[in-house]
């Protein structure tokens, strides 16, 4: 039987390669993409035990798929290096000048800019503090890699402080990370490096394949969020995200323009308490504690709101008041809703930062 593929699909996959030849020059690869709203958080996932020496680790993250609008996971997993001494550069999301950009990742002999994304697993915002090379051979860093010493003998332990755990998953634009490249790391993205290798691009075909893992699916934790080697899916190599890394509310519309945003408190999407796992019961049950007594004072003030604005709406229909003055009475009233829920967003990653663990093998 005879394929047929959309315009669309055959446009992306031209993109795709077209990214992948650029990463062999000496710049690095960016694609605008044409959506009006960012990608999901972080998952919050553990890692899967290297299969053997040479492997790196790559990150997960989140991809673009034109053809159903809607993000999609590709799941972390390892991956043997092209080269002896080259190390990954992380892909990462950006707002530049009133739209997204996907900036791909690549092989280099050094780690680049990556947006300052906290993906954990040695990469927490700047350069690779899982491993090292020394001799021809990678050494591993096991405070940060999940390693079987039994099988791979070149490891060594650095312990990593100072680390900012957040699960943002993009740069710049409302609640993004804010960073920018140093200027060795922009020297780093203009030396000889590599784009995606063969398994890399297999695998994130595969990922968007897999309807599991597009974020209308998950709402943000996907069910394979890592893997022992790439495209293999499923067996005892994957690891499901514990938990989502923050609360996704994507547009109703999902493609290119922003959906209408919520008029009234009523019109808000319910918020959906974390789950602590902070490693520690007690920090749990502090934590617990505070998010219960937030969340409740955040619906007092929704269900204050609302009773304002039915209020005004009441007073309206007594004074049999025109079109015009209904519609500024509704920009007023959508334009208080929307700083109601940012606000109340910030305190909710505010008190989640507060009790995030830092360091360590979880991400």
């Amino acid at each position: 039987m005879r394929k047929i593929f959309s315009l669309r699909t055959v446009l992306y996959s031209f993109l795709v390669l077209a990214m992948s030849i650029a990463m062999a020059t000496t710049s690095h690869a960016q694609i605008r993409i044409s959506v009006g709203f960012g990608p999901p958080a972080l998952p919050v996932y553990e890692q899967p035990i290297c299969p053997g020496d040479g492997y790196i680790w790559t990150p997960g993250y989140w991809a673009w798929d034109p053809d159903i609008e809607d993000y999609y996971w590709v799941p972390g997993t390892w991956i043997l290096a092209p080269e002896v001494g080259f190390f990954w550069t992380p892909p990462y999301w950006a707002w530049v000048d009133g739209g997204w950009l996907f900036y791909d990742g690549y092989w280099g002999p050094q780690v680049g800019f990556y947006g300052g994304i906290a993906y954990g697993f040695g990469y927490f915002g700047v350069g690779f503090v899982g491993g090292r090379w020394e001799g021809g051979h990678f050494f591993y860093n096991r405070e940060v890699a999940n390693i079987n010493v039994e099988i791979i003998h070149n490891v060594y332990e650095e312990r990593i402080t100072n680390i900012t755990v957040n699960h943002i998953s993009y740069n710049g634009g409302q609640g993004g990370i804010v960073a920018r490249p140093t200027a060795q790391e922009e020297a780093y993205a203009r030396e000889r490096h590599v784009g995606p290798i063969a398994a890399q691009t297999q695998h994130l075909a595969a990922a968007r394949g897999n309807p599991e893992l597009r974020a209308s699916s998950n709402h943000g934790k996907p069910s394979i969020a890592a893997t022992a080697r790439p495209g293999e899916f499923s067996g005892r190599g994957v690891a499901a995200a514990r938990e989502a890394g923050g609360e996704y509310h994507p547009p109703a519309n999902r493609g290119g323009a922003p959906a209408r945003s919520a008029v009234h408190p009523n019109d808000l999407p319910k918020v959906e308490r974390v789950t602590p796992n902070t490693g520690n019961p007690k920090n749990d049950r502090k934590y617990q504690q505070e998010q219960d007594k937030l969340l409740a004072k955040q619906d007092q003030e929704r269900q204050k709101l609302q009773q304002q604005q039915e209020k005004e709406h009441q007073q309206l229909a007594k004074q049999n008041a025109d079109e015009a003055r209904r519609q500024q009475t509704e920009q007023r009233h959508q334009q208080q809703t929307e700083q109601m829920q940012q606000k109340h967003t910030e305190q909710r990653q505010q008190l989640q930062q507060k009790y995030q663990p830092s360091g360590g093998r979880k991400k």
